[in-house]
């Protein structure tokens, strides 16, 4: 059985909130346990342990990582002080940092997934816009509070690398969109498997292991069943994942 490690999702105190209120709370979102739960794999939510040995008790114990979406990065992570109200969450970034440097230096596969691969970009030394209506000229919106994972836009696979490769069926490329934060400066060692139509880096991949075992994409996949009929298939992408795996 394949054991599959996701970095939590954190929910802190919130004395208004009628449960657990004055707790915080480690939590995986539900599309996100139905994309990779099937025949053969073990889903394992990796929790906030502050002891930093049996953290690693647990993360020795993996076959490999996602890296949930979510809140914003600190602007910090990546050497940089907010511009506005952006001020991201540096205590799951360092969390996750954590799991990101065990898996990398065990060579075990990774997927990041929107705030997972802004993350990883982080960790390979780039950098993000902050907010990508605020500092970037002539880019679309890819965000919508309202309208969430039901929008989608074009992309663009780089010639000759993964994604290229993984799709060759499928005639018109569309993902959905549900970030605001985008890469900026790429990180050291990654190379592009993908752009949107607006010029944003939309997939990424780690130069030193082989394609498709370290790389993360802006768009979520695991909210592929809300318009599947107009976007990439998204178990390709997790299927191709998986064979790395020993």
């Amino acid at each position: 059985m394949i054991k599959l490690g996701i970095s939590s999702c954190f929910m802190y105190p919130d004395p208004d909130r009628n449960v657990f209120g004055h707790k915080s709370l480690s939590y995986v979102e539900n599309d996100m346990a139905n994309y990779v739960t099937r025949k053969g794999i073990l889903p394992v939510l990796i929790p906030d342990i502050l002891d930093k040995e049996l953290l690693y008790d647990i993360l020795n114990q993996m076959d490999g990582f996602i890296l949930q979406g979510g809140v914003d990065l600190a602007p910090e992570t990546y050497g940089e002080k907010p511009i506005g109200k952006w001020k991201g969450d540096a205590y799951r970034d360092a969390f996750e940092l954590k799991i990101l440097d065990f898996a990398i230096k065990k060579s075990l596969p990774i997927m990041g997934i929107c705030r997972g691969f802004q993350l990883m970009n982080a960790y390979f030394k780039g950098s993000l816009y902050q907010d990508i209506l605020t500092q970037k000229e002539d880019v679309n919106e890819h965000r919508s509070a309202e309208l969430y994972d039901t929008i989608k836009h074009p992309i663009v696979f780089a010639k000759g690398k993964f994604l290229d490769d993984l799709y060759t069926d499928e005639k018109e490329h569309y993902v959905n969109t549900v970030h605001h934060q985008a890469v900026k400066d790429l990180g050291k060692d990654l190379e592009v498997y993908a752009y949107s139509d607006d010029g944003l880096i939309e997939a990424f991949g780690y130069i030193k292991e082989p394609a498709g075992k370290v790389f993360g994409v802006q768009w979520h996949p695991e909210f592929f069943h809300t318009i599947k009929d107009e976007l990439v298939d998204a178990d390709i992408l997790f299927d191709a994942f998986i064979k790395h795996f020993k």
